[in-house]
C-alpha cells in the first residue's frame, strides 16, 4: 500500500467528494490492513471542516481518517475551549463499534504524546476514570506506546494508567466481565502492562505478585508470556 502519488495535494486541495473517492480507492479496505500510511497523510493534511465531516461517514476508513485528524485540531488549537472539544471528539469516538476508528483514537492519542507529552496525563485520567469500559482501553492502548516511554515520568504514567485500568475491570461484576466492552478492555491489559514494566521495571514484583481473581491471573499470564517481560523476569 502506502501513500499514493499527490495524496497531499489531493488531500489539501480537492473537493470533499474527490477526497472521499481518493481515500476510498487507496484505502486498503477491505482487506486485512487499512492503508495506515495514507491516513497518517490524511491526518497531517485535511483541513478542520473536511475531518469534521469525514467523522460523520458511515465508511469505517473515512471516519478513521477524520478521528486521527483531532490531533492536529488538539495540538493546533488556538482556545483551552478548542482543545476540550477535540479532547470530548477523542473520548467520543473511543467509544465507537468500530475498532478500526477506536485505534485512530489511540494513534491521535499517541501523535498528540510525540508532540506535547504533557498533555497525555489529564487526557488519560479522564478516559481510565470514564464508566465505559471502551474509554478506559483508550488510555492503556494510548500510553502503553514504547516510542512515549523513554522518560522517566512517562513509564510511570504508563503503570499507573494499567493500574487503574485493572482495578476498573475488576470493578466491574464479575457475572458482567464477559461483555465485548470488558473483554476488549481485558485484552488491552494482557499485553500492555509488559510494554509499561519494561519501561518501568521497578513495579514488576509488584505485579508479578498479584492475583486472586481469575481475570487478573489471566491478565498477568499473559503479559508473562511475552518476550519483552520474560527478558525482564529472567535477569
Amino acid at each position: 500500500m502506502g501513500v499514493p502519488g499527490g495524496a497531499a495535494e489531493t488531500l489539501a486541495h480537492s473537493d470533499y467528494p474527490s477526497i472521499c473517492a481518493f481515500l476510498e480507492e487507496h484505502s486498503g479496505l477491505p482487506g486485512p490492513r487499512a492503508n495506515l500510511e495514507l491516513l497518517t497523510v490524511a491526518a497531517q493534511q485535511l483541513d478542520t471542516g473536511m475531518a469534521r465531516r469525514l467523522r460523520g461517514e458511515e465508511s469505517e476508513y473515512l471516519r478513521c481518517c477524520g478521528v486521527a485528524h483531532l490531533a492536529k485540531e488538539f495540538l493546533e488549537a488556538g482556545s483551552a475551549s478548542v482543545q476540550v472539544k477535540a479532547q470530548l471528539d477523542l473520548t467520543h469516538f473511543a467509544a465507537d463499534g468500530s475498532w478500526r476508528v477506536r485505534e485512530a483514537v489511540a494513534m491521535a492519542g499517541q501523535w498528540i504524546g510525540d508532540a506535547e507529552p504533557a498533555a497525555l496525563p489529564e487526557m488519560l485520567r479522564a478516559w481510565w476514570h470514564h464508566p465505559n469500559t471502551l474509554v478506559v482501553r483508550a488510555a492503556v492502548a494510548t500510553i502503553c506506546e514504547p516510542r512515549l516511554l523513554g522518560t522517566e515520568p512517562m513509564a510511570r504514567l504508563a503503570v499507573h494508567c494499567c493500574r487503574e485500568a485493572t482495578e476498573a475491570l475488576l470493578d466491574i461484576d464479575p457475572a458482567q466481565r464477559k461483555s465485548p466492552e470488558a473483554r476488549v478492555l481485558r485484552k488491552a491489559l494482557g499485553y500492555a502492562w509488559s510494554v509499561a514494566l519494561v519501561a518501568d521495571p521497578s513495579q514488576l514484583d509488584d505485579f508479578l505478585a498479584m492475583g486472586g481473581d481469575p481475570d487478573l491471573d489471566w491478565i498477568v499470564k499473559e503479559n508473562r508470556s511475552k518476550a519483552r517481560l520474560r527478558k525482564l523476569v529472567e535477569r
